[in-house]
């Protein structure tokens, strides 16, 4: 058995997929890290679904920088199966990882699976129905939050909640990255040049005709989630800061509330030097008062600074990742 053809050396440009083959219709991308355990039954599960449906596919898996052997075991499944890989150089974030599949997808649907599979694929046929009732893309929502710990919900339900308050861009709370779309949608996804990748908001923010199909998530089958609470809390921080001004607005508000405060304590202060004579300041208060507008100012020179930050990092123009090495399906013409 031949060894499966790869492409070594950095890149950011994912145009070396192109094929000679007729084109698929259906793109499947796959975002990967650290999914050795997991990635060889979720290409066969991938497979037998899409053979099943009878529909020509590509399955695009991008290893946003695994530590394990994710790289090879997909890339050994080109031998049996059309399915390219994206080796990035780095973890630049599941994000940035999606962002590379699709720029490297070639079908005229679209569909973002994760490789854990607790998105039944089974669902597939379900959205590729409702694309052809006119729908552009097609996402799933979960049915429930019984699996996650009661912090992590209670954390996710604020976020959505503080992330509505001042965006005008609607994000469902409980979707997925499990969606299907066609090509229209993913031209217009990747044609945003933007580095502080928010996918969900995106996708909110591109419009299209949009429904959800209620999903019931499954169990991994093996290892655990990389993407922990730290990296939920990043991933809310760049969703907040990309898509609503409300915590600018806020300091803002609280700036404006203290200075009035401010000003009818001090017309208090004189009323009262009038009336009754001057009496001896308290240095509890001073004190007191001193350290929170210092709080104050602290937190929204901090707020403040987490949008300039962002504003950095976009200036700069480097690339959202950068590819290391591509693996081909054995069968593909250079």
């Amino acid at each position: 058995m031949n060894a499966t053809k790869t492409h070594k050396g950095p890149t950011t440009d994912t145009s070396e997929l192109t094929v000679k083959a007729p084109l698929p219709d259906l793109s499947i991308v796959v975002p990967a890290h650290n999914e050795e355990g997991n990635i060889e039954q979720t290409i066969n599960a991938i497979m037998s679904e899409v053979v099943r449906l009878n529909i020509s596919t590509e399955i695009i898996v991008v290893d946003d920088g695994s530590a394990d052997a994710t790289f090879k075991t997909a890339s050994n499944m080109g031998q049996h199966f059309p399915v390219s890989v994206l080796r990035l150089s780095r973890n630049f974030g599941k994000e940035h990882a999606i962002s590379a599949g699709l720029s490297a997808s070639t079908g005229n649907i679209v569909a973002i699976i994760d490789a854990d599979l607790q998105e039944p694929i089974s669902y597939l046929e379900e959205m590729l129905g409702e694309l052809k009732n006119g729908y552009e893309m097609v996402y799933a929502v979960r049915g429930n939050r019984d699996d996650e710990s009661v912090p992590k919900r209670l954390f996710t339900s604020a976020f959505y909640k503080l992330l509505s308050m001042g965006s005008d861009v609607v994000i469902p709370q409980d979707a997925r990255d499990f969606r299907v779309m066609n090509r229209n949608v993913v031209d217009a996804l990747c044609a945003l040049p933007e580095r502080n990748r928010f996918m969900k908001g995106l996708y909110g923010w591109i419009g299209f005709k949009t429904k959800a199909v209620p999903i019931e998530m499954k169990q991994r089958t093996s290892g655990r989630s990389s993407f922990g609470f730290s990296a939920l809390f990043k991933l809310a921080l760049t969703g907040i800061t990309s898509f609503t001004n409300f915590p600018l607005r806020v300091w803002t508000g609280v700036g404006s509330v203290l200075a009035i405060l401010s000003i009818l304590y001090g017309l208090w202060i004189f009323a009262k030097t009038i009336i009754w004579g001057v009496d001896t300041p308290g240095f509890a208060t001073i004190t007191v008062a001193i350290f929170f507008l210092g709080g104050i100012q602290l937190i929204s020179i901090g707020v403040i600074g987490e949008y300039l930050a962002r504003v950095f990092t976009e200036v700069k123009g480097r690339p959202g990742f950068i590819v290391a090495e591509i693996s081909r399906p054995e069968n593909q013409d250079d």
